[in-house]
């Protein structure tokens, strides 16, 4: 059996994996990639594509807010810009309760510097008149936006692999302990990793390998819909969501009008498919949202598999078990736009032992009896 020797094991390339082995390759650590399939091509590379701080809990504001910074070097950092628009997230109401609970989360975030401005029906319907009559107000965060996840993600590992790092594809981990000096993991194609860290960033498979490590979390699959439209007249210059969930979309600068909302029909563990019942649930919708485009025709749905806490925060930091083990996962369908800030976090902390982002309400062991969170 051969085995290669590397500074940090990398479990999963997708935007995490990926920023976590830029950033420390970039530090000068011995980085190794791997990936079960290709990189960037499971949920990291197939999300809606949204790059929103508007909506995220309080907790995720720090990791958001320095994100949103490193967005912005995006160009730099992967030498394509990876279709990312400033453009605004528009997040609306159809009811007076969630206009109120839409007024609470903004005032919850106030200091976050957000910058979210309030409209209120009239506003809406002047700003966005293509937008249906029946939304009663609405919040804007000026500076979200959203970019191609088929192009970002696939970038950050070659991004990775120009500073140094070592990717290898179609590469399942099967096993891995530690020694007490090194960890010792084991791939199907009978190949031994031997590194000083491993930072286990699998995505909906995470469960499995903090399991080897005896973290057991209560991870779950959830399967994201959604659709994209034939090029359309450009209409839409912001990204929209509903308070309370059930509806976004975005337009690209083809016109294609990229929706989501509903969840995709599970065949077996760790695959979907569109569902026809959803679908339908979710064409209604879109329509409800955005009235002009309710004769569009529809090309595609697609579905991805990511993995969800109960708690929806990730799990992101040290092992509760192992040292020189370290998690990013569980983002709940919500990390594409946390995603580079979370490689550095990963990354400051393996290179330096600490991070200034607060991490402490994403531990991985705030599941169990003895968390004092249960």
């Amino acid at each position: 059996m051969q085995t290669l020797n590397t500074d940090v094991l990398i479990i999963g390339a997708g935007i995490i994996g990926a920023s976590t082995a830029y950033f420390l390759s970039k530090q000068g650590l011995q980085v190794l990639l791997c990936d079960a399939g290709q990189s960037g091509t499971k949920a990291s590379g197939v999300n809606f594509g949204g790059v929103r701080r508007q909506g995220r809990p309080l907790s995720q504001m720090p990791l958001a807010m320095r994100s949103h910074e490193l967005w912005g070097q995006l160009s730099e950092l992967i030498g394509i810009d990876g279709e990312y628009i400033r453009c605004g997230h528009l997040k609306v109401a159809f009811t007076e309760q969630d206009m109120d609970r839409l007024q609470a989360y903004n005032s919850s975030v106030a200091s976050c510097g957000l910058d979210l401005q309030w409209l209120d029906a009239g506003q809406v319907h002047s700003r966005y008149p293509w937008l249906s009559r029946d939304i009663v107000g609405a919040s804007l965060c000026p500076a979200d936006g959203h970019a191609n996840p088929r192009l970002v993600s696939p970038a950050l590992s070659w991004a990775a692999q120009q500073s140094g790092t070592r990717l290898m594809e179609h590469c399942r981990i099967t096993s891995s302990c530690y020694d007490g000096r090194h960890f010792q993991s084991e791939t199907a194609d009978q190949q031994r990793i031997q590194s000083r860290f491993v930072v286990n960033t699998a995505g909906a498979w995470a469960g499995n390998i903090a399991a080897m490590f005896g973290e057991a979390v209560p991870l779950t699959e959830i399967y994201p819909q959604m659709g994209v439209t034939e090029p359309l007249p450009s209409i839409m210059n912001v990204v929209l969501g509903v308070q309370g969930g059930g509806l976004y979309a975005r337009q690209v600068a083809r016109g294609n009008i990229i929706f989501g909302g509903s969840r995709a029909h599970s065949v077996t563990a760790g695959y979907a498919r569109p569902s026809q019942q959803s679908v339908s649930m979710l064409l209604s919708r879109l329509a409800g949202l955005i009235p002009g485009i309710a004769n569009a025709h529809v090309i595609r749905f697609w579905s991805g598999v990511e993995g969800a806490t109960p708690d929806l925060n990730p799990c992101l930091g040290p092992s509760s078990t192992t040292p020189g083990l370290f998690h990013g996962f569980g983002y709940s369908g919500a990390g594409f736009q946390v995603g580079l800030a979370s490689g550095e976090v990963l990354a400051q902390l393996i290179a330096t032992g600490n991070s200034p982002i607060p991490i402490e309400d994403f531990r991985i062991d705030r599941f169990t009896a003895d968390s004092g969170k249960l």
